[in-house]
């Protein structure tokens, strides 16, 4: 499906706006923000681990909430944007990176355009952990 060339440059600029929005509230855990950016019916999932962890947006802002931000951490922030891909006039796709803590997450959000503005309606996503540190041993 085509857009027309200034309709295809505003639907991605919307989109990267709600993906900074995204960013932003992961970096300093803000479920307000956050909200802004899922839908509220999103499916969180991720099979990394076995078995797959499935949540509703409820519980997931309940573990971004409890959590202490990567921001107050002083976190160096890895996101960026891989990806975009219009699916059609009102269905995205983005993957993504960013890091928190020792995992460095590999995202696949998927958008729907509804109520006027883009939305997560599904984050799928996979993580892989950091190396531990080596200690030193003093000689």
């Amino acid at each position: 499906m085509s857009a027309a060339p200034n309709q295809s440059a505003a639907t991605f600029q919307a989109l990267h706006a709600v993906l900074q929005n995204y960013f932003d509230g992961l970096h300093h855990s803000d479920t307000q923000r956050l909200r802004q950016v899922f839908h509220e019916a999103a499916v969180y999932a991720c099979a990394t681990d076995t078995p797959p962890l499935i949540r509703r947006m409820p519980e997931y802002f309940a573990v971004v909430d409890a959590r202490p931000s990567p921001y107050s951490r002083g976190e160096q922030r890895t996101d960026r944007v891989l990806s975009i891909e219009l699916v059609g006039s009102s269905t995205a796709l983005a993957r993504v990176v960013c890091s928190i803590g020792p995992k460095h997450f590999t995202d696949v959000l998927s958008f729907i355009h509804a109520d006027g503005r883009w939305q997560i309606i599904a984050k799928v996503f996979h993580y892989e952990l950091s190396a531990p540190a080596a200690a030193t041993v003093p000689s």
